[in-house]
């Protein structure tokens, strides 16, 4: 009678714990838009969560060290004139921050440091190309200033965002509602689901599909896909009965599924999260009240359940920490923003160890700010691999955020540019202060010394 062996892995245990209540953000009015996107955005600096605004589309910004319960005033991006769907912060900078809208645009938004002391109406760029809403943004992941958005107009619009163009539209591949879209890790290759049931991997920059495979899910509920480790893609889906499914592809062999699991019967879709450094997905459910978490490996059956993190309430939306915002000292491996419908909880992942060191096998090199690649050269053919950072001392910026500028026509980009521009707006309201100041001295004589 041969026993059955556990399956040998270093994030078996790893759990999932909500931090201390005076260190969530209480008291947000989270967007009730039946939209199925994460809702919220985060990165080592800032949270932003999409909110419930009238006339319009608002977000908030906050510094993450700004916890508690957060002031009905406090000021909103509120720039849209519809109700914002998605927003993501810019991985080369992180005080940059895209949102998409149901007004068909989308803004390009610079948040100062210490977050926003008035309402922010006036975008950095706007961006128009599409005739319906804009549900999907992705960042490029290597390539500096491209931005990917889709909308229900069925168009993947490639943008060069310092320079305001939309530089590839892909009009002629989908022919229904486009349900995510989302890079590979270099930024070569796209990966799209869509309503007419079909997966497709594209070229970015031809427009052309590399290949696709029909029904990767039996059910008509909306389907996600992420590329994970070695260029295999993760799905979740439904089947015909309704029952949600994970699932793992290799585009090589787009025949049969390297594993097809069913997990519940729930409703909600689940949005993936993966984490190429630990080989862990993250399943998170629109309207779910837990967290699957999953490693993906070589081995069969590929796809390796690990554990669940459940609390009381539902989640109306998610934000993924990038890994350089973690706390390594702690063991931390993901940290998520659950959104609840008025406040934001932080919930962190955790690898139990006994030691204090550096835990070099949970933390190899990982992606890091710097861009390998401009937005010019990208567009020419050029492909940038990621640039890999250490975690050892914890994630400290040794270069300064790589400058976000728009490239207006007739105006140069170089910052002595900049510096001249600057200079001179300054000397116009120097002089105009002047103006006004005379004018003041001059109101304010008796009326018999003006002459």
């Amino acid at each position: 009678m041969s026993r059955k062996v556990v399956r040998t892995s270093k994030f078996r245990h790893v759990f999932g714990q909500p931090v201390k209540a005076d260190q969530c953000y209480d008291d947000i009015r989270i967007s009730q838009m039946t939209w199925d996107s994460n809702f919220c955005s985060v990165n080592p600096k800032f949270v932003a969560m999409i909110v419930d605004a009238s006339g319009g589309g608002a977000f908030i910004v906050l510094p993450l060290s700004k916890t508690g319960r957060i002031d009905m005033s406090l000021p909103t991006v509120c720039g849209h004139t519809g109700p914002v769907l998605d927003i993501e912060f810019c991985p080369h900078n992180d005080n940059i921050i895209a949102s998409g809208s149901e007004d068909c645009s989308v803004m390009i938004w610079e948040i100062p440091d210490g977050g926003l002391t008035s309402p922010l109406s006036d975008p950095v760029v706007k961006l128009d190309g599409h005739s319906k809403r804009v549900g999907i943004l992705s960042w490029h992941p290597t390539a500096h200033n491209v931005l990917m958005s889709a909308g229900c107009d069925n168009v993947i619009i490639l943008w060069n965002v310092a320079r305001g163009e939309a530089v590839v539209r892909i009009d002629s591949v989908h022919t229904d509602m486009i349900y995510s879209a989302c890079w590979n890790r270099n930024g070569s290759q796209i990966l799209t689901s869509c309503k007419d049931k079909k997966l497709r991997v594209l070229d970015p920059r031809k427009g052309s599909v590399i290949c696709e495979k029909d029904k990767p899910h039996e059910g008509s509920r909306p389907v996600r896909a992420v590329f994970v480790s070695d260029g295999k893609i993760l799905t979740t889906g439904f089947s015909r009965m309704s029952e949600r499914q994970v699932a793992l592809w290799d585009p090589k062999n787009f025949g049969e599924p390297l594993t097809l699991q069913e997990l519940d019967t729930s409703s909600g879709v689940l949005l993936p999260f993966f984490d190429p450094d630990t080989g862990i997905v993250y399943l998170c459910g629109k309207g779910d009240s837990s967290i699957r978490y999953f490693e993906v490996t070589d081995e069969a059956p590929y796809v390796h359940y690990l554990s669940m993190y459940s609390s009381k309430e539902s989640q109306k939306g998610m934000g993924y920490m990038p890994k350089r915002g973690l706390e390594v000292n702690k063991c931390e491996i993901a940290r998520f923003y659950k959104l609840h419908e008025r406040k934001c909880e932080p919930v962190v992942m955790t690898v139990p160890r006994k030691s204090d060191l550096f835990q070099e096998d949970l933390y190899p090199d990982t992606i890091g700010p710097e861009p390998s690649v401009e937005a010019d050269d990208w567009f020419s053919g050029k492909n940038g691999e990621p640039i890999l950072i250490s975690l050892k001392d914890g994630f400290v910026a040794t270069t300064k955020n790589k400058e976000f500028k728009v490239i207006k026509s007739l105006m140069a980009t170089t910052s002595s540019s900049s510096m001249q521009a600057l200079q001179n707006e300054l000397r116009e309201l120097r002089e105009m202060i002047e103006q006004l100041t005379q004018r003041f001295l001059l109101f304010s004589l008796p009326t018999n010394y003006k002459d």
